[in-house]
This record gives structure tokens, C-alpha cells and sequence, in this order.
């Protein structure tokens, strides 16, 4: 098990023990996600892939924020967004803008003409620890009108 999803098991112990049905249900979930990654791939995870996991279900908790709220449901959107907010904070931090626009001009001066010559470039950087859709608003800010 990877340092990661053993942190995430043992604040579900926690959970479990103060009885935070809440937190129970969504690192619960989260683990199970987990496991069945595991099962996909045939091998241990390691903290990189349990972050991938994390990624998803933050990513799945926003598209039904969104909807909730196109549906009028408020008070499931905001449940939603909470969960979301809590496994974020699971996530490695992040780089800066500056960062990832100094690696994106690095890649734009080694040749990458487009921006899916720059994401090809960029990505593998910061495989885990950052959205593509940040490296992708970034690259084309930085390719101009080009792109």
C-alpha cells in the first residue's frame, strides 16, 4: 500500500472512531476507488496513481456540482463541492502559474510550435501535481493567437 492511501486509511480509522458518518462515507469511497485501481492495473499503487484516484473523484464531485445546480438542487451541489474541497486537500501541492509558464516557454523555444506539441512537452513535468486544463489555458496564452 502507498504511503498515501495508508494516510487515507488511517483518517478513515479516525473517522470511524469519532463516528463522522460524512468523512467515513467519503474516504470510504475513496479507498474503494483505490482498491479497484489496483485490481485494473495488477500491481500496488504508489502515491502517484493514488493521487490520479483523488483527481478523478474531485473531478467527478465538480461535473455533479454542476449539474446539481443546472438541476436547481442547491443544498446537493453543496454537499458536493464539500467532498471535493475535503480530497483536495489530499493532493500534493501544486506549482505555480510561474512555474508551469516557465516550463511552457522552455518547451515553445525547444520547437513546439502547437499547443498539443506544448502539452506533450509539459505534461510528464508535472504528471500528479497539476491539472492539464492549467497547463493548457497556459500554453495557449503563450502561443498567442497562433494556437
Amino acid at each position: 500500500m502507498s504511503e498515501l492511501a495508508a494516510r487515507l486509511q488511517g483518517e478513515l480509522n479516525a473517522a470511524r472512531k469519532a463516528q463522522d458518518k460524512e468523512r467515513v462515507l467519503l474516504l470510504g469511497t475513496v479507498l474503494s476507488d483505490v482498491k479497484n485501481r489496483e485490481i485494473e492495473v495488477k500491481r500496488v499503487l504508489v502515491d502517484d496513481d493514488v493521487v490520479e484516484v483523488l483527481r478523478k473523484a474531485i473531478k467527478r464531485r465538480r461535473e455533479s456540482v454542476e449539474m446539481y445546480e443546472q438541476a436547481g438542487r442547491g443544498e446537493l451541489a453543496a454537499n458536493e463541492r464539500r467532498e471535493a474541497e475535503a480530497l483536495s486537500l489530499w493532493l500534493p501541492a501544486a506549482p505555480s502559474d510561474d512555474v508551469v509558464r516557465a516550463a511552457v516557454r522552455e518547451a515553445v523555444a525547444g520547437g513546439a510550435k502547437n499547443v498539443g506539441a506544448v502539452m506533450g512537452k509539459v505534461m510528464p513535468r508535472f504528471k500528479g501535481r497539476l491539472d492539464g486544463s492549467v497547463i493548457n489555458r497556459i500554453a495557449r496564452e503563450e502561443l498567442g493567437p497562433q494556437s
